[in-house]
């Protein structure tokens, strides 16, 4: 596992500052809301663990966003949100992101054996 950066990863980091700002832009941003919380939350993980692949990239790291991704998508139903159309097409459409750009990012890098004969 190398050091290299991919461009993958920035998009992802980029991914998660937008669900963190998402509160503030989507006018959603009430401080006690769950809703507001699970951007913030999910907004500065995706951030982080976006950071730390694009200099120590380790598989670990990929597979969680690749979870928050996956928790994005069924958070609307999960928190209680699927009502507001808006919070729940940005929740889902960055899930998918997250998760596509995120196993992009591991194929890439060998992390994902899709090769017949490959063994990881």
């Amino acid at each position: 596992m190398g050091t290299t950066k991919r461009w993958q990863d920035w998009v992802t980091l980029a991914l998660g500052v937008w669900l963190f700002i998402s509160p503030w832009v989507l006018g959603f941003e009430d401080k006690m809301s769950a809703v507001a919380w699970n951007s913030y939350v999910l907004g500065a993980a995706v951030t982080i663990f976006s950071a730390i692949c694009l200099y120590t990239p380790k598989v670990w790291e990929e597979w969680l966003n690749v979870a928050f991704g996956v928790w994005l998508i069924i958070s609307p139903w999960v928190v209680g949100f699927s009502t507001s159309a808006a919070v729940t097409y940005n929740a889902v459409a960055v899930g998918i992101l997250v998760i596509g750009f995120t196993l992009w990012a591991m194929a890439h890098a060998g992390h994902l054996a899709w090769r017949k004969g490959h063994q990881a």
